[in-house]
């Protein structure tokens, strides 16, 4: 049996009049069930107060490219919201907005493709071309699977196998699909980023890890825009667009120091090989989005 006069947790003894907390750990000596607003609190804290660490962090984040980055490298990271934290955040805000209030996804196929098929009989889709690459669709109502693995082309098949509705319905929940196993998969991309950002400014003599915060708060601005261009606004799209590579320049700029003209061309760089490495993850998302 416990004693009433000892605190619970540590087991050091109480003096009398009771604290509110014990001496020794810190926990409450008086112990009850807790509220529903105590659960809020004890989730959210500090992280969602009103002048909590998260705003604190978007504030500097959306305004200031590349300073959450430069206050973390100093040492300074008490104050803000961990990179990788506000990542999984952000983006999972963005993909919750792209899902519900967005138009969706189609993967590489035109919009009307559904309702063609259910029309016409599936005489004609291609669900992956590449040049020189994978091919997998319909044409002239035969089935094609070229350079890819004989079990995804044997999957493939059966799934194509359908009546007309049947693929009709199965491309529509592929295109939900899709968005899901993008989260995932740019969660896997953002260490790619992170490498080519060390190849790029391989000089700078940084360690890994510090490429990747910076590449997690890059990410976390893309994503933000992304949840922003969702809004029902003329022209916010382009301008959202334009904003993405701009607020790169910029933060590169700040965080690994330099002229500006090398630092446009390392930009360059890395958006090529990222660029690369998005259109090889676009495909795979796209098979495994018509696999699931």
């Amino acid at each position: 049996m416990t004693d009433p006069g000892a605190c619970p947790n540590c087991g050091r003894r109480h003096d009398v009049p009771l604290p509110a907390y014990c001496a020794a750990c810190g926990q409450e000596t008086t112990l009850r069930p807790p509220t529903l607003g105590e659960f809020v609190q004890q989730f959210g804290g500090n992280y969602f107060a009103a002048e909590g660490a998260l705003w604190r962090t978007l504030k500097l984040l959306l305004t200031r490219p590349g300073a959450l980055t430069r206050e973390y490298l100093a040492g300074r990271r008490r104050r803000y919201v961990l990179p990788l934290r506000l990542y999984l955040t952000v983006s999972l805000v963005a993909l919750v907005l792209l899902r519900f209030a967005g138009p969706g996804i189609a993967i590489d196929v035109p919009p009307d493709t559904a309702a063609e098929i259910a029309r016409a009989g599936k005489d004609e889709l291609v669900i992956v071309a590449f040049d020189n690459g994978p091919r997998l669709g319909i044409e002239k109502g035969r089935f094609f699977c070229q350079k890819l693995p004989a079990a995804v082309c044997r999957h493939f098949q059966r799934k194509l196998d359908l009546d007309p509705k049947a693929m009709s319905r199965e491309l529509e929940l592929a295109s939900e699909r899709f968005v899901s196993h993008w989260g995932t998969a740019m969660f896997l991309l953002v260490p790619m980023f992170a490498l080519w950002c060390k190849l790029a400014w391989l000089n700078r003599r940084l360690h890994y890890t510090e490429h990747l915060v910076y590449a997690l708060h890059l990410h976390a601005f893309w994503f933000a825009a992304i949840a922003v261009a969702q809004l029902p606004l003329p022209l916010l799209k382009p301008l959202v667009g334009a904003a993405m590579p701009a607020y790169a320049l910029l933060a590169s700029h700040r965080v690994y120091g330099g002229r500006w003209m090398p630092t446009l061309l390392r930009n360059a760089t890395v958006a090529i090989a990222y660029g690369v490495t998005l259109m090889i993850a676009l495909g795979v998302v796209s098979l495994w989005a018509f696999l699931g």
